[in-house]
């Protein structure tokens, strides 16, 4: 009975994130786009239950992990914002200098989550894109629009530790 159980709360788990990304992508608040959206959201989450345990979506809703997911919002958000506003800067003036090029830059980030919510969430902000990872040597690859001058540790400050600060933190929360 407790397997069962416990494939019970991951299908409701993985059918409510999976609800919550077809909403997000499909942005549309219609009955028949939410009833198809109920129906894949719950076919996937039983598709995908077997495979592990996955965090749900109500532990966001946990005190000092909802702060914590805030203040990323807030840090990525504004990120953002700075990253477009240089970026169309740049456009507008095409006389600034490029220093578009390739960057590794150590990571604190251990887990798989970690690393990928540090990876897309820096991507977001248009001025780096991540191209890979090395989780052995814990390293991020980035392209950048501008690379940041000096070692790797100095232009991980400008590209992912800012957002990583908040994620690492986050992925340990219990």
């Amino acid at each position: 009975m407790t397997g069962l159980r416990s494939r019970a709360r991951r299908v409701l788990a993985l059918s409510t994130w999976a609800f919550a990304v077809w909403v997000l992508i499909t942005w549309t608040a219609t009955a028949e786009q939410l009833v198809t959206g109920g129906i894949v959201a719950l076919a996937t989450a039983v598709a995908l239950s077997p495979f592990g345990d996955v965090v749900p979506p109500w532990r966001l809703l946990e005190p000092r992990r909802l702060i914590l997911v805030l203040r990323l919002g807030i840090k990525a958000l504004g990120r953002i914002a700075v990253a477009n506003a240089r970026l169309a800067a740049r456009i507008w003036s095409p006389r600034r200098p490029l220093h578009s090029g390739m960057v590794v830059v150590p990571t604190r980030a251990r887990t798989g989550g970690a690393l990928a919510a540090t990876g897309l969430i820096s991507s977001l902000i248009v001025d780096n894109q991540i191209v890979d990872l090395d989780r052995s040597a814990h390293e991020l690859q980035y392209h950048a629009v501008d690379v940041p001058a000096g070692t790797g540790a100095e232009k991980a400050k400008h590209i992912n530790e800012p957002v990583e600060r908040l994620i690492v933190p986050l992925t340990e929360v219990r």
